[in-house]
C-alpha cells in the first residue's frame, strides 16, 4: 500500500510537471521536433538520458534550472511528442540527433548556449560539443556515459540489486519478452531496476515510473549506430577550451573512472564527486548537485 501511496503522488508530480513549460514543434523535413521551454536569461539546453525516453521526466530539472537561464529541454527523434516519418537505421543517428539540436538552435536564433546532459545526455553533449564547438558556451556532464565507448566494457547494472531484485527483474524482463507490454509490467519491470540507480531507495517509485517509459526499438537503434561509427569524441574534444562541469556520484552504476576520463581530456573542466549518491544528483544530493550547477552557470 505504502508502494503505490508512492506511486500516486510520483503520478501527480510527473503530470504537474508536464503542464509547466511553453511548448513547440519544430519541423525538420518530414519530422517533428518537440521542445518545452523555461524561464528567462542565458540560454541552457537540457539533454535527457535514455536512449530511447522522453523528457517527461525532466521537468522539474529545466524549472529549477529556468530561475536563472532560458531553459530548453525537448524530447529526442522518435520519443515523447518528437515524430519520425519512420524508424529504422537511416533515421535515427547519432549525426541526425546532433542536427537536431542545431535545428532548435537554429530556430530561436541562439548565437550560442550552455549544454546540459544527463547519463546518455552526456555522452550526446559531448558529441555535439564536438561538431560545433563554437555553439557551445560550456557544458555540464551530469552522470554521463562518457566520451567514447568504454562505458559498456564495464557497466554491470544488476550487479548492483539484491538477489531478490535481480530474479523479481527477470520474472518482468520474461513477462514483457513473452509480450505483455502492459503498464503493470513496465512499472513491476521498472521498481525492481530502479534500485541499481539510487543511493536513496525511497526514490524509487519515481524512477520505476521513469523507466517505463523507454522505447526499446529507439534504444537499440542508437546503441547500433554508435557501435558502426565507434562513437568517440577524444580527437575533437582534446583542445576544447570551453569551462566545464562534470558531476559524478560516488555510488553510480557510472564507474568514477568515467568522470575522471573526461575530467583529464577537457582542459577547463572541473569534476564535482558527489558523496552517498547513485545517478540521479538531483534527487540523492540535491542541495550539493544545484549549488555546484548554479555556481558554475554563473561563470559561464
Amino acid at each position: 500500500m505504502k508502494y503505490y501511496l508512492l506511486l500516486l503522488a510520483c503520478c501527480f508530480w510527473f503530470a504537474r510537471a508536464a503542464a509547466q513549460g511553453a511548448d513547440h514543434l519544430l519541423p525538420s523535413g518530414n519530422d517533428l521536433i518537440h521542445v518545452k521551454v523555461f524561464g528567462k536569461g542565458a540560454p541552457l539546453l537540457v539533454i535527457n538520458g535514455g536512449p530511447g525516453m522522453s523528457c517527461e521526466g525532466f521537468v522539474a530539472l529545466a524549472e529549477k534550472l529556468s530561475a536563472q537561464n532560458q531553459v530548453f529541454l525537448y524530447d529526442q527523434r522518435g520519443t515523447g511528442q518528437s515524430r519520425l516519418a519512420k524508424v529504422d537505421s537511416s533515421t535515427v543517428t547519432i549525426a541526425l540527433m546532433v542536427q537536431d539540436i542545431e535545428t532548435i538552435r537554429k530556430h530561436f536564433k541562439i548565437k550560442s548556449w550552455t549544454v546540459f546532459g544527463q547519463s546518455f545526455g552526456g555522452m550526446l553533449a559531448s558529441f555535439y560539443a564536438a561538431t560545433y564547438p563554437q555553439r557551445t558556451r560550456g557544458l555540464i556532464l551530469s552522470a554521463s556515459g562518457g566520451v567514447d565507448m568504454d562505458l559498456f566494457s564495464s557497466l554491470n547494472i544488476t550487479a548492483r540489486l539484491t538477489a531478490t531484485e535481480r530474479d523479481s527483474l527477470a520474472f518482468w524482463n520474461a513477462r514483457i519478452a513473452a509480450g505483455d507490454t502492459s503498464f503493470h509490467a513496465r512499472l513491476q519491470r521498472g521498481r525492481f531496476l530502479a534500485p541499481a540507480y539510487l543511493y536513496d531507495k525511497s526514490y524509487v517509485p519515481v524512477i520505476a515510473q521513469r523507466l517505463t517509459q523507454g522505447n526499446a526499438a529507439i534504444n537499440a537503434l542508437v546503441f547500433q549506430d554508435m557501435r558502426r561509427i565507434n562513437f568517440d569524441c577524444k580527437p575533437a574534444l582534446r583542445n576544447y577550451q570551453k569551462p566545464v562541469l562534470i558531476l559524478q556520484g560516488t555510488d553510480d552504476i557510472i564507474d568514477i573512472k568515467i568522470a575522471e576520463k573526461a575530467h583529464y581530456l577537457l582542459q577547463q573542466s572541473s569534476l564535482v564527486l558527489l558523496p552517498q549518491c547513485g545517478h540521479y544528483g538531483w534527487l540523492d544530493q540535491p542541495a550539493l548537485y544545484y549549488k555546484s550547477i548554479g555556481d558554475f552557470l554563473k561563470k559561464v
